[in-house]
């Protein structure tokens, strides 16, 4: 299938379309450098064209294993323009995951940064499909081909192979296609009213879903601007905002904290810019509420995952609500079934989350029998997450399917538990999970951060008594000066388990 009559097949195909369109239109601003459509398509290309000449063939794995630079957006369109497949990898990965995700992937080439290249060195001997290993620098300008028309993508083909976090277990590659790709980020531009007009402050890690998949895309499709960062600094991001140079941000809940601390000891504050977007993790009510008051903009937050891109959406215009991932993209569904019996439920029941459209992945790399458990016959997608529906649309997310405490028969969603302790004062982070437990078969934990030095367990139990009905309530408080994350900012459940659990349990 190649470009319909609608637009481009894939991504690569869109650079080069508006590329084509308007050459000088900045694409990337990076570190004061404005790099224009041109300027990108050349630089994919160059690398499209140095793979074509090393033999990579159709179909092949190339690993990105670099921190944000306009040459891993170039490599992965190049990649994408040589017939090649991407497989992201996460930069804070050490050997047994490389390990495991190169073998899994068997990736030939892998193009990585000065900072990264000793723990890929380390794991070479492990690797023996890892045939060439390109340093961004001056081995990548050496690299770098003539030139030439490559054949644009198909949307049928495999693009990515983007690894789950692994929260737990091994992580699995998510195969995802051209046509899932584009049609996220039509819909993502729909929805959210994404133009060309637009600049996007894209400070999230562009090995993961949403720097990538949402911000890089979003961008290169509909021909918008982009100013990357290399990582999230709040000062810098303020300054952004302060200055009118972006009318678009992209982050997670930790982002906006800090620059809510950022604008605290501030004078000044920023205009009202056209979109605030907050995802990968659920953002407090109360972060919602503080940062309305001082940005004087409602975040709009949204719900997605590397299986399927985005799902769910507050809306652009009408009511964002606080604790909720709205409604559907555009040409998307979602519905809550019953763990059990995968019959739907009604509006307000809890259940897990299922998903369908153009979006959704046809499987994972690898792994047929795991792809065939999430799907049914109607080709909805089992997403592992809980929440319910309201009577409005609108979906709540729960928790993971896997985080559900079940204690003395009755089932405590996490989420809902963490929503009412985070309003307790004193307490500035929470994480609720559930422990061993011979009596319940399961205890609710509450683990906390706090400044406080005069916070307790007894205040924290106490202020959940008129909103948490007994057996939600935690029946034990532990302190802990910070909560284990990913690269994203998500707080591994897993390992706060493994951290506070008895050894002697």
């Amino acid at each position: 299938m190649g470009a319909s009559e609608n637009g481009p097949a894939s991504i690569a195909e869109a650079l080069v379309r508006n590329a084509e369109n308007a050459p000088e239109k900045l694409c990337l601003r990076f570190e004061g450098a404005g790099i224009p459509y041109q300027g990108m398509r050349e630089r994919a290309e160059g690398f499209a064209a140095g793979l074509t000449a090393w033999g990579l063939r159709p179909g092949e794995r190339v690993a990105l294993f670099l921190g944000n630079h306009p040459d891993l957006l170039a490599a992965y369109v190049g990649t994408h323009l040589a017939g090649g497949v991407v497989v992201p990898v996460n930069t804070q990965y050490r050997r047994g995951e490389l390990r495991h995700i190169f073998g899994d992937a068997g990736v030939r080439l892998c193009l990585t940064d000065e900072e990264r290249k000793p723990e890929l060195e380390r794991t070479r001997e492990d690797l023996p499909e890892l045939e060439t290993v390109i340093e961004a620098g001056p081995e990548l300008e050496a690299f770098l081909g003539q030139t030439h028309s490559p054949e644009m993508p198909r949307g049928e083909d495999l693009a990515v192979i983007a690894y789950t976090s692994g929260t737990t277990g091994r992580s699995k590659g998510a195969m995802l296609l051209h046509r899932n790709l584009i049609a996220n980020a039509r819909a993502v531009c729909e929805a959210w009213r994404w133009t060309g007009e637009d600049m996007l402050f894209l400070a999230l890690p562009l090995f993961h879903t949403h720097g990538l998949m949402v911000g890089a895309h979003g961008t290169f499709l509909i021909g918008a601007g982009a100013e990357l960062h290399r990582k999230f600094d709040a000062a810098a991001a303020y300054d952004a905002l302060l200055e009118g140079r972006v009318t678009m941000f992209f982050g997670v809940p930790t982002m906006y904290t800090r620059l809510l601390r950022e604008a605290e000891g501030r004078d000044k504050r920023p205009r009202p810019i056209r979109l605030y977007v907050s995802g990968s993790a659920p953002l407090s009510p109360q972060a919602f509420h503080e940062f309305e008051e001082l940005f004087r903009e409602r975040i709009l937050e949204r719900y997605g995952m590397t299986e399927t891109v985005m799902n769910l959406t507050n809306p652009y215009e009408g009511e964002r609500r606080p604790g909720t991932v709205g409604k559907p993209f555009p040409g998307q569904e979602a519905r809550v079934v019953d763990v059990e019996t995968r019959e739907p439920l009604a509006d307000g029941e809890i259940g897990e989350i299922e998903v369908r459209g153009p979006n959704v992945f046809p499987g994972y790399w690898n792994r047929p029998e795991v792809s065939e458990e999430s799907f049914d016959e109607e080709g909805w997608f089992a997403t592992g997450d809980l929440g319910s529906v309201g009577e409005d649309g609108y979906f709540t997310i729960s928790g993971r399917a896997k985080d559900l405490i079940i204690s003395g028969g009755y089932n405590v969603y996490p989420r809902e538990v963490e929503e009412v302790i985070e309003a307790c004062p004193g307490v500035s982070e929470v994480v609720v999970v559930g422990l061993p437990d011979p009596e319940f078969g399961e205890r609710v934990v509450a683990v906390v951060v706090t400044a406080d030095p005069g916070l307790t367990a007894e205040k924290v139990t106490s202020f959940c008594r008129e909103d948490l009905a007994g057996y939600k309530k935690p029946r034990e408080v532990v302190f802990v000066d910070d909560l284990p994350r990913n690269a994203l900012g998500k707080v591994l459940k897993h390992k706060v388990r493994e951290e506070i659990s008895d050894p002697e349990e």
